[in-house]
């Protein structure tokens, strides 16, 4: 029995470094077998795999490079001033969670790919049995995978130090699974709105954040409520209009600020440009190359999409009847208005910016940096979302109050269980509001707190099931037949 356990933990350790959290290859794999199931010749089956694969690189620069331009730039406020601060970034946060998890609990980070084992399967068994789940959606963003279980491993260590090593693994493989099929699913009827049909979910940081925002933008439509696309600006300020030119204008402000605070001695000093350099255009290239990634991103999105959308209908059809795959929130971005990312971002910022300054008035135990990935995916997302359902004052306002959240809710929890003292936390919307939920209900009740949760969870698709039951289903298996019934309602 021992000997079988550890033959599937081999094969299971190479499927899940080199395939499932790899993305690009982990699309590229689910659109192989969707072309198989389909019975599609074998040249199509090759094209479609290396379509999606690639596609997904475009999408991975793109992000990788918004990412890696500006982290630097906002963990050197940290430097400069000399803050002992939290960073809110899901890759320092899964470091922390490193660096930390045996010091703290005795336990060790490869539980985590485990842990990703069990959810995973858990997630898929929800969404095979969706006729009485109502689970429409399987979670298929490897990376994100990794950090999600890497934190909610050290905050179920939190509420249950002394639970044995199988006994965790179990109880937390199930919450995450369903987090998993859940807040994806939460994201499927307002996904295919957005993109009219295009046949896929989010599965990031941010799916219970997409679902409150969609809902509550929708509060914020009336006649006189217009969307980004729909405003022509006058005179000078049309260049606006054009979507690459505003990112690039914007950007130049809200970098060249930063930056221009750090000073040309830090970046010399960090050996990120030499002496000689320019530091004026230095600030240019930089803040250019947000418009520059962000096109890049968005044709990434526009490759391997439609390629993801036809064939995981053979898998839908064969394996998983009514399914649809989650994928990276970045996918958004090439829908709706295109204005409406940068639009998000800024406004995000500046609320995330504004909690931080309150945080150091307060002389808070727990000081937040910003990370790069919870200002821009968390609320670019949902300025994109909330443009589509509200229009721009709801894509205005709700990032901006997404940021003060981001903030406000991951310096208590990353201070209560611990985290700031390894200077990282997750930071994303969901993990700075519903996990510091599960982690409170869990300490609370104890093991009650674990049936709570679980009770939470499974009940959620219940209600949106109930809330539209002729529609739910349809909304995925055939989007203009769900959109006809809408106009005519």
């Amino acid at each position: 029995m021992g000997n079988i356990f550890d033959a599937i933990m081999v094969v299971w350790d190479f499927f899940a470094k080199n395939i499932l959290t790899q993305p690009a290859y982990f699309i590229g794999f689910i659109v192989l077998i969707g072309y198989i199931l389909l019975k599609k010749p074998w040249f199509e089956c090759l094209a479609g795999f290396l379509k999606a694969t690639v596609g997904y690189f475009i999408l991975s620069v793109g992000s990788g490079g918004l990412v890696n331009n500006f982290r630097p730039i906002l963990s050197g406020l940290k430097d400069r001033f000399n803050l002992d601060a939290t960073v809110i970034d899901p890759y320092f946060g899964q470091n922390a969670i490193d660096a930390g998890i045996m010091k703290t609990f005795g336990r060790t980070f490869g539980d985590v790919m485990v842990l990703l084992l069990i959810a995973f399967i858990a997630n898929i068994i929800l969404v095979r049995f969706q006729k009485y789940t109502k689970m429409r959606a399987v979670f298929t963003t490897g990376n994100v995978q990794v950090q999600q279980a890497a934190t909610a491993f050290w905050l179920i260590l939190f509420c249950f130090p002394n639970l044995g090593r199988v006994e965790i693994l179990a109880v937390m493989g199930l919450i995450l699974g369903l987090y998993w099929a859940v807040g994806s699913n939460l994201t499927v009827g307002y996904t295919q709105e957005l993109t009219e049909g295009a046949g896929f979910a989010v599965a990031h940081q941010q799916v219970f954040g997409i679902a409150i925002v969609s809902a509550i933008a929708e509060k914020f439509k009336s006649k006189k409520s217009r969307k980004i696309e729909d405003i022509e600006l006058p005179g000078f300020l049309s260049m606006f209009n054009e979507n690459m030119v505003a990112t690039a204008i914007l950007m130049l402000g809200f970098f060249g600020i930063i930056m221009t605070v750090l000073g040309k001695g830090y970046f010399i000093d960090q050996k990120i440009i030499p002496s000689t350099q320019n530091f004026f255009f230095y600030i240019m290239t930089t803040s250019l190359q947000f418009a520059v990634n962000l096109a890049i991103l968005q044709l990434g999105v526009r490759t391997f999409v439609s390629e993801l959308t036809e064939s995981f209908t053979g898998i839908s059809n064969t394996l998983l009847p009514g399914a649809v795959p989650g994928i990276d929130v970045a996918a958004t971005f090439a829908f709706g208005s295109p204005n409406a990312v940068t639009v998000g971002f800024l406004f995000g910022a500046l609320g995330q910016f504004l909690m931080i300054g309150l945080l150091i008035l307060l002389k808070s135990p727990v000081v937040i940096i910003a990370g790069f990935i919870p200002l821009f995916f968390d609320n670019a997302a949902f300025a994109v979302y909330a443009n589509n359902r509200g229009g721009i004052k709801a894509a205005c306002i709700l990032p901006f109050l997404s940021g003060v959240i981001q903030v406000g809710g991951s310096a208590l929890i990353a201070s209560w269980v611990g985290l700031s003292k390894f200077g990282g936390y997750i930071g994303m919307f969901d993990w700075a509001t519903v996990w510091p939920g599960f982690t409170m209900i869990m300490k609370l009740l104890g093991y009650a707190g674990i049936v709570v949760v679980v009770v939470i969870l499974v009940i959620i698709p219940q209600l949106q099931y109930r809330k539209d039951p002729e529609g739910y289903f349809l909304v995925v298996e055939d989007y203009d037949a769900y959109a006809a019934r809408k106009v005519n309602e």
